[in-house]
């Protein structure tokens, strides 16, 4: 899925599962690290979340909505970085830098397309994606296989 080999914390959330003898498709959560965002340019849509505290409410309540949901995040190629340790300078909380609690939409072009204080639920999420320049066209390319 990506081209980077090392996703150190990585975390899955697998989808329902249509038929039992497929696989079901996952959603990657990985803590920032020592990841950068180019490594995801035009591989996956990073959703950064930010947080000062892995106990902060905000927090807690976007993994939530993630879990509920996970399959059209899945659909449109999102990889869910967290980064809940503000003293720990990650070179992606140094790119963006958040105050406090905020959620960081990416798309696969590396433009920052939204930027939140509070939590969003995975609908209002994948509406923003559904219209990324990107989404669009993988949209209208899926319509022309079809």
């Amino acid at each position: 899925m990506f081209r980077t080999a090392a996703l150190a914390g990585l975390v899955m959330l697998a989808a329902p599962v249509a038929h039992a003898a497929e696989e079901a498709p996952e959603l990657p959560i990985i803590e920032a690290g020592e990841h950068t965002l180019s490594e995801f340019k035009w591989e996956a849509r990073p959703l950064v979340i930010f947080a000062d505290s892995p106990n902060d409410p905000r927090y807690l309540e976007q993994l939530a909505f993630i879990a509920d949901r996970p399959e059209p995040l899945i659909e449109r190629d999102v990889v869910v970085i967290t980064d809940t340790d503000p003293d720990n300078l990650s070179p992606i909380r140094k790119e963006l830098r958040p105050r406090d609690f905020m959620i960081v939409l990416i798309g696969k072009d590396g433009q920052k397309y939204l930027r939140k204080p509070f939590p969003w639920e995975v609908r209002e999420l994948t509406r923003s994606i559904d219209k990324m320049p990107v989404r669009l066209q993988e949209v209208q390319d899926q319509r022309l296989v079809r």
